[in-house]
């Protein structure tokens, strides 16, 4: 990756970072970013407030866990083992984000009580037996909980969530927040009924349909939906 790449790379996450912030789901110095490289990867530095940080406050890491700069995130090592690890990804994404991290002081997976659970790739977000914060077993447990997924909580701790991009993995993180705090209101009224596994399948295909940029068109749903200007030209 040419140093203009990696430049660029560093400003994006300085407004990942900062919208984090914004949208709620951090709060303080708690949260933190990655994302790779051609060589590695770039991330967050360690007590540094997303306000004042700065490109080139973002640390340069390599996969043997050497690092250029400030000291990295606490919690690089999962940082390090899920981008190792996980090759359909690009970005890990962790937060202490208010519901998740109720969610998880409990150690409930969230399941799939609603169909927008499908967008971290199953029929559930599991929860990540606890660890102390920035050792192998944490990262350990979270790789466990991550097996076939791109997001999960943490036990007692917070969530992660994964993305081909800063971008989404952002997206998935205000999705997982929301859902938990939907979830947790939800189980004020009693245990929500859970949808069956084969129409999470429906859901989960429906989705994948849309991640490729196309509109779902199972069982009629798009018969009568097309662009305006195919119906004007035909």
């Amino acid at each position: 990756m040419a140093e203009t790449e990696k430049a660029a790379l560093r400003r994006e996450m300085v407004d990942i970072c900062r919208r984090m912030n914004a949208s709620g789901i951090n709060q303080g110095t708690s949260g933190n970013l990655s994302a790779r490289t051609t060589d590695g990867f770039l991330i967050t530095p360690s007590s540094m407030p997303y306000e004042t940080m700065t490109p080139d406050d973002i640390v340069e890491m390599g996969f043997d866990g050497t690092y250029v700069g400030h000291r990295p995130s606490s919690e690089w090592r999962f940082h390090r083992d899920i981008l190792r690890a996980r090759t359909d990804i690009n970005a890990v994404l962790h937060c202490h984000s208010i519901y998740a991290t109720t969610l998880a002081c409990h150690h409930r997976t969230i399941p799939s009580f609603h169909y927008m659970t499908g967008v971290a790739g199953g029929t559930t977000i599991r929860c990540a037996e606890y660890a102390t914060f920035g050792t192998q077993a944490l990262s350990d447990n979270a790789l466990a909980a991550l097996e076939g997924r791109l997001a999960c909580l943490l036990g007692q701790h917070g969530q992660i969530s994964l993305g081909k991009t800063l971008d989404t993995a952002l997206w998935l993180a205000i999705e997982v927040e929301t859902l938990s705090r939907v979830y947790v209101q939800a189980l004020t009224l009693g245990e929500p009924p859970i949808l069956p596994d084969d129409e999470m399948e429906r859901v989960l295909e429906q989705m994948r349909r849309m991640s490729y940029g196309q509109a779902p068109d199972a069982e009629g749903i798009n018969d009568i939906a097309r662009p305006r200007e195919a119906v004007k030209g035909g």
